[in-house]
């Protein structure tokens, strides 16, 4: 039985696709400007490294977000610091500055482009935070998700307003309808209670004693007359003078007539 040929093992994948890079030197690529949506961060570096402000460069280099393109890396093939701002100012280009250093929690990149020793043009900001990389966010898309977030909110209390609104005037209508119909059953009169109602008032006037006469006139008043007083005068005179009871005689209860 013939002996089948060994395979030789594999080789090794570049050191940098073990780190974690997807950008390799052999192929390098430009990330693109907006890269907010993706996360970066290599675990297996953080445990055999520490992350400071001397080996946080090499760090972010292994990530998406690293320009190839840069003044730093020109540094790095020079065996020269890439963050070295005497070297760096010297240059013309795409390169990346350490702006701010929280360490070990948090340090900032900025990307910005040197057209001089004096003037640069920051383009984007990227940060380290506890091992992760991200993309800072444009002031433009904070101020337009800020914007729209509002927006939304207001327009849901407008729209859930307008639904109360509705409601309440729908109640409104159904109480002024109810209102204006005719209340026949409510406000039917019962002739029986009226006819008790004036058979007790006629009892208890009779059991009402009579009403005492007017006091006098002091001595000396003469009171005021007039023609219409002379004319009650006079039929008073003609008829015969009764004493009435000023209580009882107010003839009959003047009700309405159904």
């Amino acid at each position: 039985m013939a002996a089948t040929p060994m395979m030789p093992p594999p080789p090794p994948p570049p050191p940098n696709q073990v780190m974690g890079n997807p950008n390799l030197e052999g192929n390098p690529s430009v990330p693109g400007t907006d890269m907010t949506g993706i996360c970066f961060r290599d675990q297996l570096w953080l445990n055999s490294y520490p992350l400071d402000r001397n080996l946080v460069f090499d760090y972010f280099v292994l990530s998406p977000f690293y320009d190839w393109s840069c003044n730093n890396e020109q540094l790095r093939m020079r065996s020269i610091h890439p963050l070295d701002v005497s070297n760096l100012s010297k240059m013309t280009g795409i390169e990346y500055m350490l702006s701010e250093v929280m360490e070990p929690h948090l340090f900032v990149f900025r990307k910005q482009k040197r057209d001089s020793p004096e003037k640069v043009t920051p383009m984007l900001t990227y940060y380290v935070l506890d091992g992760s990389i991200y993309q800072a966010p444009q002031l433009c898309n904070v101020f337009a998700a800020r914007i729209g977030r509002a927006l939304y909110h207001i327009s849901k209390s407008f729209t859930t307003a307008a639904s109360k609104l509705e409601k309440i005037g729908f109640v409104d209508g159904e109480a002024e309808s109810a209102a204006f119909e005719p209340k026949v059953a409510k406000e039917s009169i019962d002739f029986k209670e009226v006819k008790r109602v004036d058979h007790i008032l006629a009892s208890l006037q009779r059991k009402l004693p009579p009403a005492p006469p007017p006091p006098p006139y002091p001595e000396g008043y003469t009171p005021p007359t007039s023609e219409v007083e002379k004319d009650s005068e006079n039929q008073q005179a003609a008829e015969p003078q009764v004493s009435v009871d000023p209580i009882i005689d107010q003839g009959p209860a003047k009700r309405m007539k159904f």
